[in-house]
């Protein structure tokens, strides 16, 4: 006879396993750039409908872009802890977990995005893909950056003595850090999130980074002048909690990697035009001042030893890979 007290215990033991469903069917998906971002537009007009279609609605995802759930190292330390399932981010602030990663952030190796796309594309990033995995990180995809460049609220910079000084923000790597102390400015690591009122109040001098995030973050409302240093090109890592990952259904693992190629395909192509029209836009509300040749091979060369140092932290033998490759995707 079926007792009140085991229609209850049925009753409840369904209520759990509906709730344990629905929170398996629903992952958390975190992103510290801003909502206009290249980035973030192509997680939400990509990758979630595309996520719903390839699962029938099955498998739904919360994006919380423009550090909704903190800046982008509490976005890596909550993957890594397994409090959110993924997160796109640069690739400085993997760094400090992954070094390996310092190989693609060498100054001026890579002249252009599609050089740059060449190298990541193939055995490079296999093999960065190999040192994520290590740090129980899913490498899903590899999204455009960009160059970066520098601005700064002193003086226009046309020379490579008029780095000589300048208070600088760098993203929490030790090559882009190294890359500005050879260049004579005071180089400094700061998360993104406290940028804006750094500079506005004077605490930093500059900084630098592609015209897409110059233009979303509005620091042209903060900064007066504007080069095209071009010192680095940056890339955006898509990366998950490996073992998070690996308990999601099969189905769900194919559904995520393969709407994750569309949006990265998708932002690619919108990064390229984003950054033309950033860049059309803040060189009216700044003092643009344009590099010579000249003066970007003396950038190249002070900044050289540079990639010595990287050498002992990320492995001689894959950095020497990365130069290679690009150097052969440049001819």
């Amino acid at each position: 006879m079926v007792t009140q007290w085991t229609r209850t215990l049925v009753a409840a033991a369904a209520a759990a396993l509906a709730c344990s469903t629905h929170a398996q069917d629903k992952i958390r998906f975190a992103g510290n750039f801003e909502l206009q971002h290249p980035s973030s537009v192509a997680m939400e007009k990509v990758f979630k409908p595309e996520l719903a279609k390839l699962t029938n609605n099955q498998l739904q995802v919360d994006l919380f872009p423009a550090m909704q759930l903190g800046g982008a190292k509490e976005n890596v330390d909550g993957v890594r802890a397994g409090t959110l399932l993924m997160t796109w981010v640069g690739v400085a602030y993997l760094s400090r977990i992954v070094q390996e990663l310092e190989s693609v952030s060498l100054p001026f190796v890579f002249p252009s995005r599609e050089v740059a796309f060449k190298v990541m594309d193939g055995d490079v990033g296999a093999l960065l893909d190999k040192k994520l995995a290590e740090k129980n990180f899913l490498s899903l995809g590899w999204m455009d950056l960009g160059q970066r460049h520098v601005t700064n609220g002193r003086r226009p910079i046309k020379s490579i003595d008029d780095f000589k000084g300048l208070k600088i923000r760098l993203q929490p790597n030790e090559t882009h850090l190294a890359t500005f102390r050879a260049l004579g400015a005071n180089a400094v690591a700061m998360d993104v999130k406290e940028l804006y009122s750094a500079l506005e109040q004077r605490v930093m001098d500059g900084q630098e980074n592609p015209y897409t995030i110059i233009r979303a973050a509005r620091y042209t409302e903060v900064q007066k002048y504007l080069s095209n240093t071009g010192h680095f090109f940056d890339f955006i890592a898509i990366i998950a909690n490996r073992k998070q990952f690996d308990a999601l259904k099969p189905e769900y693992q194919k559904a995520i990697r393969e709407a994750m190629n569309a949006a990265v395909a998708y932002q690619r192509k919108l990064a390229v035009d984003t950054d033309r029209e950033a860049f059309d836009e803040i060189r009216k509300k700044m003092q643009y001042d344009e590099l010579s040749p000249q003066v970007r091979e003396q950038m190249r060369k002070a900044t050289a030893p540079v990639i010595d140092q990287v050498k002992k932290r990320a492995g001689a033998e894959l950095v020497d890979r990365v130069l290679a490759e690009a150097g052969k995707a440049s001819k």
